[in-house]
């Protein structure tokens, strides 16, 4: 668990070319970044393809897969060595095996909750869970609504498992940061307020004041 609420960057891209523009908009300042990946079947759009993404080496890096049937995949996720693999909880295939193949390779192992999804769907399973993303938004598309109704799931995850990282999803901006951090988010994934923004660093650094000044 973050000892401190973290802004993580997001980087959203249907191609090579903008996935290059938006990594370079926030590599230069963000320790920790959010790679969303789509298949097309489980979200509606397509993003870059595993083969087409990087990242330099000191970064940490969450990627976010959001494809129906991810654990196909699970040899090159984990060549990508990226900190931490985050799969959806409603999509298709043996989590506890993929959970446990990832933990040996030293992989992180988040799960994403849809905003249809209880938080009991996945409690069996949490013991082997790092990271729980409450998703808010719009499947492969940036911005998304933040429904602050979907906070009382943060609270039933910290109950279950107190040490537990638990993310955000969907619309976070300078309205709401503070309030999601004040609920016990760890983690705020940022798409549009920073990538979007005239100046994403001065964007970036506003939002870690915000969330920081508890």
């Amino acid at each position: 668990m973050t000892t401190s609420p973290t802004v993580c960057p997001a980087i959203l891209a249907p191609t090579p070319q903008a996935y290059q523009k938006q990594m370079e908009l926030v590599d230069g300042f963000a320790p920790r970044l959010h790679v969303d990946l789509a298949d097309g079947l489980f979200a509606p759009v397509r993003t870059v393809t595993l083969d087409q993404i990087w990242w330099r080496g000191d970064r940490l890096v969450n990627l976010h897969v959001m494809y129906k049937y991810p654990f196909h995949y699970v040899r090159t996720l984990f060549a990508l060595r990226p900190a931490m693999i985050i799969v959806h909880a409603e999509a298709e295939g043996r989590f506890l095996d993929f959970a446990a193949f990832a933990h040996r390779y030293g992989i992180e192992v988040g799960v994403a909750l849809l905003p249809r999804t209880p938080v009991d769907a996945i409690a069996p399973a949490l013991g082997v869970i790092d990271h729980v993303l409450i998703f808010s938004g719009d499947l492969g598309h940036f911005g998304g609504h933040t429904n602050m109704q979907l906070v009382n799931k943060v609270h039933q995850l910290r109950q279950l498992k107190p040490q537990l990282e638990i993310g955000w999803d969907g619309g976070v901006n300078e309205q709401n940061a503070l309030e999601l951090a004040r609920n016990g988010v760890d983690v705020l994934d940022v798409g549009g307020a920073i990538q979007r923004a005239p100046d994403p660093m001065a964007a970036y650094a506003k939002l870690k004041l915000l969330i920081q000044s508890e």
